[in-house]
């Protein structure tokens, strides 16, 4: 996905395809362009080579999500410190620093929508500045529709419309019914004008392309209605504090403000009964969950900080074990580090990540003795911005194929030798991204084969019928594979699809 994003980024500045968007000089109409904008933009400014420059926008959004997260809270009359507890378990959960991380659209669409839900709220709840709002919350739901269409709409929005209906209730709506509409009328505008647009700049391949991507809500990655229902361990490291903040008859009675913990009860759970409605079912597509489950293990969370230390011991138990969990992996991970991982080359980011996460979880267990819960919830906090800090280089080490051979040898190679190159069999993204630029597509046909006397073409190792195909016509001049999988072919993670032999062929006199 991360590809596919940054291919058609990149084409719409060689290319000038800003509003017609194209990847692999085709149309791709599946995702508006706000995110791809944004993403050229950076590539603009700081190279279109750079992966930072191309990630950079993602990871700015989840910061604007993160600050708008913390902003919002306490206006459920809970306390800055709770809003600040809840933003770090949001911060540090896995799928929020996985979208923050990759170059992926699902981080802008939740960023906006959140900022929009934020104006809702002052809307709905205040009697001033309702056309300020109506506005802001427009403006910021177009933003989101642009980056992903109504994927926040539906996984986001809707169910904290629900669950504000329930608890809150919408008063005095009546005097509100202008700004309301203006909200509506100017949301439609700023999501729906690209989509006008290219339904008449391009209407067949805006028609074609909306066709397959509806009829692939009920027939492609469908899972069975109880798929999502594992939400929690999406959290990565709050998964247990999660699961205990979502027993709402045993929380109800602990939290700072039962109204507002309902209303997070509420919004998490319909967000997930929702997206399990739809049959076509992603891990990834669970990352709005996370938001208000966030807020509402805030509530666990300042409860713990609040009470633990005399609580009774049954209470305590799960958080001895969730903690005293984190704390053994970092003590062992210095020792399995060291027989696990192949460390030439990486030995400093082992050292510095061994001697703080041993640290850590040595601290842990000082800390969970004396009962001081707030130094335990920091140092796992801590423990989380270690890894990615300074740990995360050391996956390197599981990077070891030794016949790794980048496709982008070959652009130089075609460039040098006055050659174009094709693809047989369909295109991978990461093989066009590698590239550089669109890959032509051929098939055996008269019509589509090229005409020229000497080519290059791309093929899949299992397409071996193009070799049966051409020969007597066409004879190979060379040839050599490309593999662009880092991971070793021994291992699981190991795709074929990311394999190519290239030969260069020549017409026989």
């Amino acid at each position: 996905m991360e590809a596919r994003n940054f291919i058609t980024a990149r084409e719409m500045l060689n290319q000038n395809s800003w509003l017609l968007t194209t990847m692999n000089n085709l149309p791709r109409y599946e995702k508006p362009p706000l995110p791809t904008w944004l993403t050229a933009i950076s590539a603009y400014l700081f190279g279109i080579k750079n992966l930072f420059a191309m990630r950079l926008p993602a990871a700015l959004s989840s910061i604007l999500l993160l600050i708008c997260f913390y902003k919002f809270l306490p206006k459920f009359k809970i306390s800055f410190k709770q809003s600040f507890l809840s933003s770090l378990v949001l911060a540090t959960s896995f799928y929020i620093i996985f979208s923050g991380r990759n170059g992926q659209w699902d981080i802008f669409t939740h960023a906006f929508m959140l900022v929009s839900i934020n104006y809702l709220w002052n809307f709905f709840s205040r009697s001033k500045q309702l056309y300020e709002n109506a506005i802001l919350a427009a403006l910021f739901f177009g933003f989101s529709f642009m980056s992903k269409g109504p994927v926040s709409l539906y996984a986001l929005l809707l169910p904290f419309l629900l669950a504000y209906g329930i608890v809150y209730k919408y008063k005095n709506f009546k005097k509100k019914s202008k700004a309301f509409i203006l909200f509506i009328l100017l949301s439609i505008v700023i999501s729906a004008w690209w989509f006008v647009y290219v339904r008449l700049a391009d209407p067949v391949a805006f028609i074609e392309i909306t066709s397959q991507e509806t009829s692939r809500w009920g027939s492609y990655n469908i899972r069975p209605f109880y798929y999502y229902w594992s939400f929690f361990t999406q959290s990565g490291i709050w998964t247990i504090p999660t699961f205990v903040g979502l027993l709402y008859p045993y929380l109800k009675h602990r939290v700072s403000n039962k109204k507002a913990y309902l209303f997070s009860f509420l919004w998490t759970i319909l967000s997930v009964v929702l997206l399990s409605i739809i049959p076509e079912k992603k891990s990834r597509y669970l990352l709005p969950v996370l938001i208000p489950m966030a807020f509402n293990t805030g509530f666990y969370i300042d409860y713990l900080f609040r009470k633990f230390s005399s609580m009774p011991l049954k209470e305590k138990a799960i958080v001895y074990f969730n903690n005293g969990l984190i704390a053994l992996i970092g003590i062992a991970f210095p020792f399995l580090g060291y027989f696990l991982l192949d460390l030439e080359g990486f030995w400093g980011y082992y050292i510095a990540t061994s001697v703080l996460l041993f640290g850590i979880g040595i601290a842990k267990f000082f800390y969970l003795n004396r009962q001081e819960y707030s130094k335990v919830f920091y140092l796992s906090i801590a423990f989380i911005c270690v890894i990615i800090v300074i740990g995360l280089p050391l996956i390197n080490c599981f990077l070891d194929n030794p016949k790794f051979k980048n496709i982008a040898e070959l652009q130089t190679s075609a460039q040098d030798n006055n050659f174009t190159v094709y693809e047989y069999g369909g295109a991978t993204p990461e093989l066009i991204w590698e590239f550089g630029k669109p890959i032509l597509q051929i098939h055996l046909r008269e019509d589509v084969f090229p005409k020229k006397e000497k080519f290059g073409v791309l093929v899949h190792p299992k397409n071996k019928d193009f070799l049966e195909k051409i020969e007597g016509k066409y004879k190979i001049v060379e040839r050599a594979r490309y593999d662009l999988n880092y991971v070793n072919p021994e291992k699981s993670g190991y795709k074929l699809r990311l394999v190519r032999d290239f030969y260069l062929i020549k017409k026989i006199d």
